[in-house]
C-alpha cells in the first residue's frame, strides 16, 4: 500500500496547481465564466470571484501535500476536495448539461464522461495518499506516477490545446499526409499544381492555347500535354518531390505544309 499511496501526493499536488494556474491566469476567465454552469449555481457576477477563490483552495491542498510533515489529513483534503468536484459535476451535468465547468479554466467543452473519471480518479487518489509516507523514489512509484498524470491529461479535454494541438502539428510535419506510397497514385491536382508554380510552365504559358489535352506516365515522371500556338507543349513533372524548378517542358512545332 504504501509503494502505491507514496507518489499520489505528487500527482495530485501538480495537477491542482495547474488548474489553479489556469483559473487564475487565464486572460479569457471574466469574459467566458458567465458561460460556466457556476454561474448558473451562484450567479454570473459572482462566478469569476467563486472560481478564484476555488483556485486559492486548490493551491493550499497542494501546498499541504507538498510540504512536510506528511499528515493523512492532506490525503482526506485531497479527497473532500475530488468529493466537491464530483458533486459539481453532477449539478453542471443536470441543471446546464451544455455548460463547461470552468475547472480548469476558460473553456467551452461540456461536462462529460472524461470530466467524471477524472474527479472519480483524484478521488481515488486522493483516499490512497491518507497512506502516503515519505521515502526513496523507485523506478516503480516513477513509473506509476507517470501514468497516473498522463491518465489526468488524457481526461482533461481542456487541456488539449496545450499538448495535443501541437503533437498532431509535429506529426503532420513529419508523416507528410499529402505523400503517397506508390507514384502512380499522385493525383492529377498534385502534378498540375507544382507544374503551375514551375519556370517552365511560366516560360510557355504565353503560348499555350488549351486546357490539359493528354496525360501519361512513364519513369517517374507524368507527361502533361497542351496545345500551343505552332505546335504543342509537354510538360514533364516528375511524381516525387516537390521542387518545381524540376519540371521540364519540350514544345514541339508541328511540320509546315508543303
Amino acid at each position: 500500500m504504501q509503494g502505491i499511496a507514496a507518489p499520489q501526493p505528487y500527482v495530485i499536488a501538480l495537477f491542482l496547481v495547474w488548474a489553479a494556474l489556469m483559473k487564475l491566469l487565464s486572460r479569457r476567465m471574466r469574459s467566458q465564466a458567465g458561460q460556466t454552469a457556476l454561474a448558473r449555481l451562484v450567479g454570473s457576477a459572482r462566478a469569476v470571484p467563486v472560481l478564484r477563490l476555488v483556485a486559492l483552495v486548490e493551491l493550499a491542498v497542494a501546498a499541504a501535500l507538498l510540504l512536510p510533515p506528511a499528515s493523512p489529513l492532506d490525503g482526506v483534503a485531497a479527497a473532500a476536495l475530488s468529493a466537491g468536484f464530483l458533486g459539481y459535476l453532477t449539478y453542471s451535468h443536470l441543471a446546464a448539461p451544455a455548460s463547461s465547468c470552468g475547472c480548469l479554466g476558460a473553456h467551452s467543452v461540456p461536462v462529460n464522461w472524461r470530466a467524471f473519471t477524472r474527479a472519480g480518479l483524484l478521488l481515488a487518489m486522493g483516499v490512497t495518499a491518507i497512506w502516503a509516507r515519505p521515502q526513496p523514489l523507485t523506478w516503480p512509484v516513477a513509473a506509476l506516477a507517470a501514468v497516473e498524470a498522463v491518465a489526468l491529461l488524457g481526461l482533461s479535454p481542456e487541456l488539449e490545446r496545450h499538448w495535443l494541438v501541437p503533437l498532431r502539428s509535429l506529426l503532420v510535419r513529419l508523416r507528410d499526409p499529402l505523400a503517397v506510397t506508390s507514384p502512380q497514385g499522385v493525383p492529377l491536382e498534385v502534378s498540375l499544381r507544382l507544374l503551375y508554380l514551375s519556370p517552365a510552365y511560366c516560360s510557355a504559358s504565353a503560348r499555350l492555347s488549351s486546357d490539359v489535352q493528354d496525360t501519361w506516365d512513364e519513369d517517374g515522371l507524368r507527361f502533361v500535354v497542351y496545345a500551343a500556338r505552332g505546335g504543342t507543349a509537354v510538360f514533364a513533372v516528375p511524381l516525387t518531390g516537390g521542387d518545381p524548378s524540376a519540371v521540364r517542358v519540350a514544345l514541339v512545332e508541328e511540320p509546315a505544309l508543303a
